[in-house]
């Protein structure tokens, strides 16, 4: 199954090439952070390592981790590998738990990373003749520069609408001929509830194209925003330590995310033992970039859960797949000793005719037992003042999840469009037991 692919050389290229590369370059990648970042030089150090000990792709797993707390403790600039007038581009995460983690990029830098969109872009089919609306959140978030500078690279038409102001957003749909949408999946998925409420009929709509990424979401959530929206939806993954949007992409075949890893080298480690897992086993997705100049990072914990497949997809492309991460190990619940990803919850749900994707799960802690509510919202036309059919439905919610899950839950249903909407991340647990 031929595709369009936008770098032929480095997207096809035979594995023993492709690791020679990335040899090389993690070569040129642990030179430079051992003599420009402090951080990275005491940390081998301890370890008994230099530059010289990382001759091979195998001399990898020496290497100490990062993690998103190293980044922290190192604010603002501290481990940048450049001096700050090399410099051209801050971003942030929010610091809404903490300090926020500070990532800067070199001119350089921004070139790699429309690259890496370009190929994402290309892999979902847009071109040059397209629209593409980007309701990613610009500013300090990645996500609507990384789309934007790739979206210009292919020569689409880039409409910077950022996120939010959902009735512009669908009136600039209709009106410019939008072809592609880029937002968060759970953003997508208000737009088309949206959409029904607004008077413009999906016929009048251009859109094929759906970019979504920056949180899990299921394959029964793509289906259902692909019926709504009347598109074919993509999923892209990207971290801020790492690059941005870009690390991997969905091509046509939509069978795993391509890895841009002549950029970025994956590890699947075991998250509790921290030992580098075989080919096809499911751990914590590590990634050490191999060409970045302003914030190079080493062994990355990304904290999110897959497995890695390096078999030749169907669209001719040869770079590594991940595929769909199914949670992240910092966002398992473990409920009575059982561990539960809030992406089963859903799963569930949009399988079901009765019930909307909207809904918001409660743990707490009652004589020390811990509790699980879900609220979860009807749809219009089975919400009604029959209390018998609503408690019906309330135990055939239960007894689907309950077979899922394994564990007992409380069901709570809501009406329509009444929890709260995201113009950006979806805020899908509400845990009470680490209030204090």
């Amino acid at each position: 199954m031929e595709q369009s692919i936008w770098n032929r050389h480095f997207e096809t290229m035979p594995r023993e090439e492709m690791r020679q590369v990335q040899r090389d370059r993690l070569r040129d990648t642990i030179e430079r952070v051992y003599f420009n970042v402090p951080y990275y030089r005491s940390k081998m150090q301890e370890k008994g390592l230099g530059p010289e000990n990382i001759q091979s792709l195998d001399d990898l797993k020496r290497l100490p981790f990062t993690t998103k707390q190293d980044l922290r403790d190192n604010y603002p600039f501290g481990l940048f590998a450049v001096p700050m007038s090399e410099i051209i581009r801050l971003h942030a995460s929010s610091g809404t738990t903490g300090r926020p983690t500070v990532v800067g990029y070199s001119r350089g830098d921004i070139a790699v990373w429309s690259e890496v969109i370009a190929r994402t872009l290309t892999g979902a089919g847009v071109g040059k003749k397209d629209f593409i609306q980007i309701a990613y959140g610009y500013g300090l978030f990645t996500g609507g520069l990384g789309l934007h500078y790739g979206g210009e690279k292919v020569g689409a038409s880039v409409i910077p609408i950022s996120g939010g102001n959902t009735r512009r957003q669908l009136q600039l749909m209709k009106e410019f001929g939008t072809t592609v949408l880029a937002c968060t999946p759970s953003y997508a998925s208000y737009l088309a509830e949206a959409l029904d409420e607004s008077g413009i009929d999906r016929d009048e709509l251009k859109l094929r194209v759906g970019i979504f990424g920056a949180e899990p979401w299921t394959e029964n959530m793509r289906r259902d925003i692909e019926k709504k929206l009347k598109i074919k939806a993509f999923d892209i993954y990207g971290l801020s330590e790492i690059i941005g949007p870009g690390v991997s992409f969905e091509c046509g075949c939509q069978k795993g995310l391509h890895i841009n890893e002549d950029h970025f080298i994956p590890e699947i480690i075991d998250p509790d033992t921290l030992e580098v897992l075989p080919e096809g086993e499911v751990g914590e997705l590590v990634f050490t970039t191999i060409t970045k100049e302003g914030l190079p990072i080493i062994r990355y914990r990304t904290r999110d859960l897959t497995r890695l497949h390096y078999g030749v997809c169907e669209c001719g492309r040869t770079l590594v797949r991940m595929e769909k991460c199914t949670g992240r190990s910092d966002d398992m619940l473990i409920i009575r000793g059982v561990n539960l990803f809030p992406s089963q919850i859903e799963s569930v749900l949009l399988e079901m005719d009765e019930t909307t994707p909207h809904y918001l799960l409660v743990v707490d802690r009652k004589n020390n037992l811990d509790t699980l509510e879900l609220h979860v919202e009807v749809e219009d036309r089975f919400y009604n003042d029959k209390i018998s059919e609503l408690q019906n439905l309330g135990k055939k919610i239960k007894n689907q999840i309950e077979s899922t899950i394994g564990l007992s839950i409380n069901i709570k249903l809501v009406e329509p469009k009444t929890i709260k909407r995201s113009e950006g991340k979806a805020r899908r647990v509400i845990d009470k037991r680490n209030v204090e």
